[in-house]
């Protein structure tokens, strides 16, 4: 028994090395070679291709060895690319499960292709093992519209400045209403992708904006989207006038859309760290008897359903009142 496990480890030994150095390996002359069938041969090379699956976990790169169907035989494939570790695509999953954007099967499909393509075989079980009881409670939004190919095309609209053309679902009256846009961001926040986008100058919706000439992006939720067109018509936003998506997330709160305003507030709350997380603009003026006294910089109302969410953790600071009491 010794004997042939020392046979099978300097046949794996040798067939690894002519890999490593180029070669190609033919299975009916390295069964010639050894004295073996090619049975045996082709568990060899499943045995180095399992080493280098888990070995590129340690070494950030992937090698594999793929079959050269014109040269006939078994060739090492280097590529030198990072891949994702164990912990990382669990990290992923459990994210992507939790934001819950996506329609049950597309859901089960992206967590199987990932674990497939970034997991090493041996760990695959392991990690789907981890995320499997989630998986199977997973809620599906309630709009279960497929969006991802119109996502697709908003972003290579964004990179080429193309016009789109949407059919858009209102969320206050239902009503279907067209618009013409300059996208210039897709963003994600709480479940729901959107476009964020500069309506067409010349088109009549502006009208109905609370300020008309606000020159804030407008933002739409893609799954409302009941038809989109990239038009062929480009846009031009001089770069002294480029949309800022990192600034400009940082101020958006619950995707409501608005002018630019500052808030001010007492938290009595135990995590300001968790105000701060929340409010990425947000600033700590004051601290006193364990509340703290916190400026932020919003656009639109959204922020006003946040606090009124913290309920009897905030207090609303009024500027005129604050400029009251200093004044007495």
């Amino acid at each position: 028994m010794d004997e042939e496990k020392n046979d099978k480890v300097g046949r794996v030994l040798g067939i690894y090395t002519k890999l490593m150095n180029g070669y190609l390996v033919n299975k009916a002359e390295e069964a010639q070679t050894y004295g073996v069938n090619e049975r045996s041969i082709q568990r060899d090379i499943d045995d180095i291709r399992n080493y280098l699956d888990i070995d590129s976990m340690n070494t950030g790169y992937q090698n594999s060895v793929i079959y050269d169907h014109i040269k006939k035989g078994y060739r090492l494939e280097q590529i030198y690319k990072m891949r994702l570790s164990n912990s990382e695509i669990l990290a992923i999953c459990k994210i992507l499960l939790e934001s819950r954007p996506f329609t049950k099967a597309e859901m089960e499909s992206m967590l199987e292709r990932l674990i497939e393509c970034c997991v090493p075989k041996a760990n695959r079980k392991l990690v789907a093992g981890l995320i499997k009881n989630e998986e199977f409670h997973y809620i599906e939004p309630q709009h279960k519209k497929t969006f991802i190919d119109d996502m697709w095309n908003i972003g290579q609209a964004i990179q080429s400045s193309q016009y789109i053309q949407i059919e858009y679902q209102r969320n206050k009256d239902k009503a279907i209403v067209k618009r013409k846009l300059k996208p210039v961001a897709i963003m994600f926040s709480e479940y729901y992708f959107y476009v964020t986008a500069f309506i067409d100058e010349k088109d009549e919706a502006r009208k109905d904006f609370d300020v008309i000439n606000d020159y804030f992006p407008t933002i739409y939720r893609i799954d409302r989207i009941q038809k989109l067109q990239v038009l062929d018509e480009r846009f031009h936003i001089p770069y002294s006038s480029r949309f800022e998506e990192g600034e400009f997330r940082k101020r958006i709160q619950f995707m409501y859309g608005g002018k630019l305003q500052r808030t001010k507030f007492w938290y009595k709350g135990q995590s300001i760290e968790a105000v701060v997380d929340r409010l990425p603009t947000a600033i700590v003026i004051e601290e006193k008897d364990g509340c703290y006294l916190v400026s932020a910089e919003t656009f639109g109302k959204g922020i006003d359903m946040w606090l009124r969410s913290q309920g009897d953790l905030v207090e609303i600071v009024n500027e005129q009142n604050e400029e009251d009491n200093r004044i007495g």
